[in-house]
């Protein structure tokens, strides 16, 4: 069938946030996510994929194109077959139990793919983002995740009003912070990852009294800090440790 220029000017202008909001749509690349988005809550809208793409979906939802045009409009240097266009869900309310994990004005695409995965992998379903964090449906986002974000519930709030009406304890990741190998850890409570370049603002740092830190065992220490991912899965392995 092939890509129509109005296709084409839609799959392109999912790449910004604005109209992503504009026509709740977000793009999924390759059999993985995609078939992990087809298996879970998220609704298709439109599949477009060569023919050696296998699924049992009605030929309403498939566009099969060539290779050559699944190219022009993939964002991967590899393309894989399929793209599909997935409805972006309306807003949950956030299950105030459990871990949870708050990020504070988090940038990088990758990173918050990352610990959308991690979360998955380590059992925290409530992701919470301030409002300047990276938009969880940025197709880098997205692929990153690896269909993670399918199990994860994301939510895009004011974190300092949601810090300031929860009950559950607090914590904040800060170079300065207790050793978290020496602290005990509850098994409910929020942890609070700041900005890559910038950490976590004052405000929450006012606001938040339990400080962690990662300690350094090498001997020049001269590393100034964990890539935030990174510190995340750390932090998460031992907010889990011994409740298994």
């Amino acid at each position: 069938m092939g890509v129509s220029k109005n296709q084409y000017k839609l799959i392109t202008s999912l790449s910004q946030k604005k109209y992503r909001q504009k026509h709740k749509l977000f793009i999924a690349e390759g059999v993985k996510v995609v078939n992990e988005l087809l298996q879970s809550s998220f609704e298709v809208d439109t599949l477009f994929c060569t023919e050696d793409f296998k699924t049992n979906l009605p030929e309403k939802i498939l566009n099969f194109i060539s290779t050559t045009d699944l190219n022009k409009i993939s964002n991967l240097k590899t393309p894989n077959k399929v793209l599909g266009l997935f409805k972006i869900p309306d807003d949950k309310i956030v299950k105030n139990k459990g871990l949870i994990v708050a990020l504070d004005t988090l940038n990088d695409p990758g990173n918050l793919g990352t610990i959308i995965r991690l979360c998955d992998w380590f059992g925290v379903d409530e992701l919470i983002c301030s409002k300047e964090t990276v938009d969880c449906y940025n197709s880098k986002v997205v692929q990153a995740s690896m269909g993670s974000l399918t199990r994860v519930s994301i939510h895009y709030i004011d974190i300092i009003e949601y810090l300031n009406n929860t009950d559950l304890p607090k914590f904040i990741a800060d170079m300065n912070g207790d050793n978290v190998y020496k602290t005990q850890l509850p098994k409910e409570g929020i942890l609070v990852m700041g900005n890559e370049a910038n950490g976590i603002s004052d405000e929450i740092k006012k606001l938040v009294k339990n400080k962690i830190s990662i300690p350094r065992f090498g001997e020049i220490q001269a590393t100034e800090s964990l890539n935030v991912a990174t510190a995340t899965a750390i932090l998460l392995s031992e907010f889990k440790r011994g409740f298994k």
